[in-house]
């Protein structure tokens, strides 16, 4: 990746989870990510399914911030991961989505074959980082 180019990722979380993500959304954007965050980027009136859509689709990555919510929970985030996983599969050898676990807990089995980060451990947070900056 042109190390010029400042990297575009996508968080996909739970709505329980939303403190937490708003949380990492800032630290990213302190450290050059130019975070996508729903909550952040969304304004009122605009087709939030169209406007999660295009953002998946034009990021660098994805974050997928895991966590028990995540598994139990039902919402739109399934219908984003099937996006990110659909375009994900369309790419060969590159790294596009990341399982980040904000605590212990399973993961989805549609991730099970990817390496995670976990945040809540020392130096998880600097090992997401240098995975978006790959």
């Amino acid at each position: 990746m042109n190390r010029s180019k400042q990297v575009r990722a996508f968080l996909i979380h739970a709505h329980s989870d939303q403190d937490e993500v708003h949380k990492l959304h800032q630290r990213l954007r302190r450290d050059g990510i130019d975070v996508w965050l729903d909550a952040a980027n969304l304004q009122p009136g605009q087709d939030w399914q169209s406007e999660i859509r295009k953002a998946i689709l034009t990021s660098d990555a994805v974050v997928v911030c895991l966590s028990r919510a995540f598994n139990k929970q039902h919402g739109y985030r399934h219908e984003e991961l099937k996006l990110a996983l659909d375009k994900a599969s369309l790419l060969v050898d590159e790294v596009f989505i990341i399982p980040a676990r904000l605590e212990d807990c399973d993961m989805p089995e549609s991730l099970r074959h990817l390496h995670r980060v976990d945040l809540f451990v020392k130096g998880g947070y600097r090992r997401l980082v240098r995975a978006l900056r790959r």
